[in-house]
């Protein structure tokens, strides 16, 4: 290797250099993992760097360039992982996509980002791509892993995995220079250079694409890595959307600059089953994660024996008083501590196995607010669990929770060189290394974003408490006033539902209204489970969601919310005073929902407008169609006869004074 290209290499400020230094210092370290037919296979940093050189020379005799952008489409798998950095050695940039979204979302990203090529996952993925091809004429190469169903596409464009990765290995064995000018390319590479292009999942429209730099994702995966003290020793399990900035800095970023290993579950529905089998150290979900696990737990304690769940509760009551203090390293009495040793071996230590948390080191939620009382149940078993708050502009990271300083209701402290600020508005806004280059081909909404100076409107309202920590209330757009002036914060109320196990996802009303309404979702699988239990049969979801009994349980559950929201001084006057039960599942495949299961307000409160109007009118019962969108593609219509139950509202605590001014001070 020539010295000027030893040095530029040297300086580890892009990912593929990150390679070559890992596999140079850690070359038999395992770097991936993934299970295969039941067993699990694993690849060290010199067999990664050993895969990724063929791959990328192997593209790049396709054409691959500098500059050209390639889609990279699949679940969770080491060689669309491979693909990434094997593209940036190239210099050309990766775009990941969301491999659950229809052929048509697709289009739009694949031509707004002029992709050359995609690295694809399987025939599904091919089948999609084909199908939008005269909609995106830029791209002209398709690479996939699986080639099941394949064999007889047409080949000319359609090239395998194994057989790009053999002509780049014909290649190196061919040329004795190919090695050293794959070398050369990744030493012309710059942190200031584009990394990757991901695009936000467009919960106002359509979706944007960020990009991030080398320097960006760098130095925010180093400033997390040293905040939480990871190292070469971690175990992290990628299943998370490989086009979701999470997903990206834990799985990728962190690991390429720690050098710890990350494994690919067999499949989504195996996740739960590999992650026990691994047992990770360091573990990143959004809430509905952690929501839909605290279901699991609840559920299968409802079918346990009298015995067994008579010690759950009694121990799980004793894990809510000392179980975070203990985490926190605050003083608990002698016979709490042998109480709680003694429930870590009954009750804790099972669940944590159970989930796949033995020897977790500690976990993050973002993406949205978590219910505080989720938030609490999983610290209470001794699961060093935190939260931060973080954007795809920011590479992630804009606050997170210090060891010892973990509050449910707060988001933690400004992260490693990250500058915070809240306007008069009450919206936080941030710079830091990780802000974002801008906008692919985007300048007006750059411009809209993103100061001059570096600043970043994250379009969230917030502000600090006493302790320096923020608290975010919602989005700044979403939060707003009753007719009588009381604060509005739908995200807030919604998360209080979404505690309970049998509801899986509410949207509140309230904006200019004289009271606050709301809808939510049952959680099937709960709420199914429930129903097995007491021998009542159901048809559909929309029959079971209408349920008396069902009904019955709901209402005590917003009730109680009710009382909570009572009692807290600034949302009192956000108490519901009506709810229904939606008769479908809100659904991504139906514009309800983002790729990530985020709400989206506008188009619900377009789409089921005359529910709304009903929940205000004073209607008892509403009949509603609405049209869905089943897996395959076809559409329906689904129609239930919807009932709308009024709600008590409670007296606020002493000195409530629920003014959305307050919340921005």
């Amino acid at each position: 290797m020539a010295d000027g290209v030893a040095a530029a290499i040297a300086r580890h400020d892009t990912f593929p250099k990150l390679l070559l230094r890992n596999a140079d210092m850690r070359g038999e370290r395992p770097a991936m993992r993934e299970k295969d037919l039941g067993i699990w296979q694993t690849w060290s940093w010199k067999d990664v760097l050993d895969e990724i050189r063929a791959f990328s020379i192997g593209l790049a005799g396709l054409g691959l360039k500098r500059g050209d952008k390639i889609a990279i489409i699949g679940q969770n798998r080491p060689r669309l992982y491979w693909s990434m950095c094997a593209a940036q050695a190239l210099g050309a940039v990766p775009v990941p996509l969301y491999a659950d979204s229809v052929a048509e979302e697709m289009a739009y990203v694949l031509a707004h980002a002029e992709v050359a090529a995609a690295v694809v996952e399987d025939q599904e993925q091919v089948d999609k791509l084909l199908s939008v091809a005269s909609e995106v004429p830029s791209l002209t190469t398709i690479v996939y892993d699986d080639p099941r169903g394949l064999r007889d596409y047409d080949p000319e464009h359609l090239h395998a995995f194994e057989w790009v990765r053999e002509k780049g290995r014909e290649r190196l064995a061919a040329s004795p220079e190919a090695k050293g000018e794959w070398e050369a390319l990744i030493a012309e590479g710059k942190g200031s250079d584009l990394a990757i292009l991901l695009y936000t999942s467009g919960t106002t429209g359509r979706p944007k694409g960020v990009m991030l730099s080398f320097d960006n994702l760098v130095i925010s995966a180093q400033n997390g890595n040293r905040f939480d003290h990871l190292d070469e020793s971690e175990e992290v399990v990628a299943y998370l959307p490989m086009a979701w900035v999470g997903d990206h800095i834990f799985s990728y970023a962190q690991s390429y600059c720690a050098g710890y290993c990350v494994a690919c579950p067999e499949s989504p529905e195996t996740v739960i089953q590999d992650r026990r089998e691994l047992g990770p150290t360091y573990f990143f979900a959004p809430p509905r994660v952690f929501e839909n696990l605290l279901t699991m737990i609840m559920v299968r304690m409802e079918d346990a024996g009298r015995a067994k769940y008579k010690t759950f509760h009694a121990f799980l009551g004793l894990a809510r008083r000392v179980g975070e203090k203990l985490l926190n390293g605050e003083k608990v009495s002698l016979t709490d501590r042998l109480l709680y040793r003694l429930g870590d071996f009954l009750v804790y230590g099972p669940v944590k196995n159970r989930l796949g948390f033995s020897r977790l080191k500690v976990g993050y939620t973002a993406g949205e607010a978590i219910g505080p009382e989720i938030f609490r149940f999983y610290r209470a078993l001794g699961i060093n669990l935190k939260q931060l708050y973080g954007q795809t502009e920011a590479s992630v990271y804009i606050t997170m929770q210090p060891d010892g300083e973990i509050h449910a209701d707060t988001v933690g402290t400004p992260a490693p060189d990250v500058e915070i600020k809240i306007a008069e508005s009450g919206e936080v806004l941030y710079r830091s290394p990780g802000v974002f280059l801008g906008y692919y081909r985007q300048e007006e909404a750059t411009r809209a974003t993103k100061t001059e100076d570096g600043w970043v409107h994250t379009g969230d309202a917030g502000f600090f408490d006493k302790s320096g920590h923020l608290k975010i209330i919602d989005r700044a757009k979403d939060v707003g006033k009753l007719t009588d002036g009381a604060l509005f914060p739908p995200k807030y109320v919604e998360n209080k539902l979404k505690f309970y196990p049998n509801i899986k996802e509410a949207v509140a009303f309230g904006d200019q209204r004289d009271m606050v309404a709301c809808f939510i979702n049952i959680d099937l699988t709960a709420v199914g489970s429930w129903a097995e239990r007491n021998n009542i049969s159901y048809a559909s979801y929309q029959e079971l969601s209408q349920h008396p009994q069902v009904i019955e349980a709901i209402t005590g559950h917003v009730d109680q919310v009710n009382r909570d929201l009572a009692g807290e001084p600034m949302m009192a006057g956000a108490q519901i005073h009506r709810f229904l039960i939606l008769h479908k599942e809100l659904d991504a495949d139906d514009g309800e929902l983002t790729r990530t299961q985020k709400v989206r307000r506008s188009f619900i409160a377009e789409r089921y407008g005359e529910l709304i109007e009903a929940l205000y009118d004073g209607s008892s019962e509403v009949h509603a169609r609405t049209e869905v969108t089943f897996e395959d593609g076809r559409k329906g219509m689904i129609a239930a006869d919807v009932k709308i139950i009024d709600m008590k509202v409670h007296a606020p605590a002493k000195g409530a004074e629920p003014k959305l001014a307050e919340a921005a001070e």
